[in-house]
């Protein structure tokens, strides 16, 4: 691939590739507000459209039942033996509240110094389209009239709400997908001028864990010390889950958890990891975790607990001296390579069950199925082609490894398609995606575009080592 001549066809498309997502950027596709539903299905009318002008011979939409729209695209390469590749990535976004802490309408694109702001700018509108512009690049520079490798995009709407539809979306269409390799692009950089790629996510499930005592409030003179006090209860139950090393305490929380690679170790170590700047993003003032890991290793390779609201009793002004009736909490785990959701619910399970006392009733309360972890080997071919690709945008730089602490659909994916998912991410950390005032940087995306145009040719000249078997 002549690499001047794909850059000259990025800088030259340029404003009208900033136009076209500004325009998609307009449309308010908020799947988890009820009220944004039609603005769900028009995002993806839009992007149907865009994908069928831009030559796609395929584009459809899929929905199922009570799910949101998802775009499908096919367009298939010319040699028959070609790598097939499913490009996921989703054209839903955040809500925008509060809205008072944006400095901008979060739908009313805007460029200001070489970024684009708006709500989906950097997660996922703008990645996406990286993957449309990332083709046209490499048909405009090799001339060809079909891409390298056999594209199926696959772009749903659902996955800020946690993707609940997705994975029977993916088993009823999984012949038609049935991919040598799925490359993600939903994710991001680890910092400006470090060029990197993400191995893997967390898993994910959390809960809400109720105790109930005495069926009305007791006065704590008369009772006090003579019945158990749910709160006191739920305080000895959540401050038990950890010891005083940082380790969870739930028995066999650690028995599948795949140990991180020496490899994965040094690089990690490598990355440029300032500590009191990072306290300073955090507004922390310390670090905590578990004992004999670093700060990155404890957010991407580790599984941990954490509580994040206690409530019962009285809290209004004043004092009511009283032995409550009731007691909650919520609580989340995330978790690493080859630990099982399922697996640690009933663990919890058992543990509220051995710690609740006598007159204390206790329901633990879990939010769905969970999400499962996802991790792809560090030597995996399409790993390499990967970091070929954007070493190969960014002048030669090393690539480094990677994970997110966030969780997502990526292991339903890999598992229902039955094939390896890599990720491709452009964003940067510092592009306020979920927050207020969320934009991406313009030369980022059209470097993810060029990396995305050299890996369909990569992809495909190793063909021997990606397709499935």
């Amino acid at each position: 691939m002549d690499r001047e001549a794909v850059r000259r066809y990025l800088a030259e498309q340029r404003d009208a590739f900033v136009a076209q997502l500004g325009e998609w950027l307009r449309i308010p596709s908020v799947w988890t507000d009820p009220a944004h539903a039609d603005d769900v299905r028009r995002s993806a009318e839009w992007l149907a459209a865009v994908l069928r002008s831009a030559g796609f011979p395929t584009v459809e939409v899929w929905t199922a039942p009570s799910g949101a729209p998802a775009v499908f695209a096919e367009w298939p390469a010319e040699d028959p033996g070609a790598p097939t590749v499913v490009v996921y990535g989703h054209h839903d976004v955040q809500p925008v509240d509060p809205v008072e802490a944006w400095t901008f309408a979060p739908f009313e694109p805007a460029i200001v110094d070489d970024r684009i702001l708006g709500r989906g700018a950097s997660d996922d509108k703008g990645q996406v389209l990286c993957h449309l512009l990332g083709l046209q690049a490499n048909l405009a520079a090799s001339g060809r009239q079909q891409p390298p490798v056999t594209l199926r995009l696959l772009i749903e709407g659902e996955e800020e709400s946690g993707s609940p539809t997705f994975a029977e979306l993916l088993r009823a269409h999984r012949d038609r997908l049935a991919p040598d390799v799925i490359v993600v692009s939903d994710s991001a950089m680890y910092a400006p001028g470090v060029v990197s790629v993400c191995l893997g996510m967390r898993g994910l499930t959390d809960c809400q864990i109720d105790l109930h005592g005495p069926d009305v409030d007791l006065h704590s003179g008369t009772f006090g010390g003579a019945v158990p006090n749910p709160l006191t209860v739920l305080a000895r139950l959540l401050a038990g889950l950890h010891d005083d090393h940082g380790q969870v305490t739930l028995p066999g929380f650690y028995d599948h958890v795949r140990p991180i690679s020496a490899q994965e170790r040094e690089m990690i170590s490598r990355l440029p990891f300032d500590e009191s700047t990072w306290l300073a993003q955090a507004a922390s003032r310390a670090t905590y975790g578990e004992d004999g890991f670093s700060t990155l290793e404890r957010i991407w390779t580790r599984p941990t607990c954490e509580i994040h609201g206690i409530w019962g009793g009285y809290t209004g002004p004043g004092h009511k001296t009283i032995i409550p009736t009731d007691a909650h909490a919520k609580v989340s785990f995330r978790l690493v390579a080859d630990q099982d959701p399922a697996s640690v619910q009933e663990a919890l399970r058992r543990y509220v069950a051995e710690h609740v006392p006598a007159g204390i009733t206790a329901t633990v309360t879990f939010f769905g199925p969970g999400v499962r972890p996802y991790l792809v080997p560090a030597d995996h071919p399409a790993v390499a082609a990967t970091c070929r690709a954007l070493s190969a945008a960014f002048d030669g730089a090393e690539v480094f490894f990677t994970r997110e602490g966030g969780s997502g659909p990526e292991a339903d994916i890999a598992e229902i398609l039955g094939a390896p998912l890599v990720f491709l991410g452009i964003g940067l950390p510092t592009d306020r995606y979920h927050a207020p005032d969320e934009h991406a940087h313009i030369p980022m995306l059209l470097k993810g575009a060029e990396a995305i145009c050299y890996l369909w040719d990569d992809l495909a000249a190793h063909r021997d080592d990606v397709v499935r078997r």
